[in-house]
């Protein structure tokens, strides 16, 4: 394989730290850490290395200036998603308030009765 690489001219490109491929269902192929090769003329990209099936959710913050205009619907799905554990923890959050008295309007007049 390296002898037809070495072939169409591919040249190591060093410094990449992650390179993450975008699946159509969602989920993101992710390489940490991999070794990428390079014929632009050729239009031939190697990406070797350990390559792990991820979730969006989980490279989420960090991959966000990766995502381009495809990845638009699973964004809003995630944040759909967000948005209703965080309606449901609203209302946990009410009913753990129910024990506590209202004090009124001013709580140094409350304090001096």
């Amino acid at each position: 394989l390296q002898a037809q690489l070495k072939r169409l001219g591919v040249n190591t490109i060093p410094g990449i730290e992650e390179v993450n491929m975008f699946k159509e269902d969602g989920s993101v192929l992710h390489f940490s850490a991999p070794k990428v090769q390079a014929s632009v003329a050729a239009n031939t990209y190697v990406v070797s290395g350990n390559g792990e099936n991820k979730r969006l959710e989980e490279l989420l913050p960090g991959i966000i200036n990766q995502l381009g205009p495809d990845n638009l619907v699973n964004l809003k799905r995630i944040a759909e998603g967000y948005a209703a554990a965080g309606a449901g923890g609203g209302a946990k959050a009410e009913e753990a308030d129910e024990d506590i008295p209202d004090i009124g309007e001013n709580f140094e007049d409350v304090s001096k009765q």
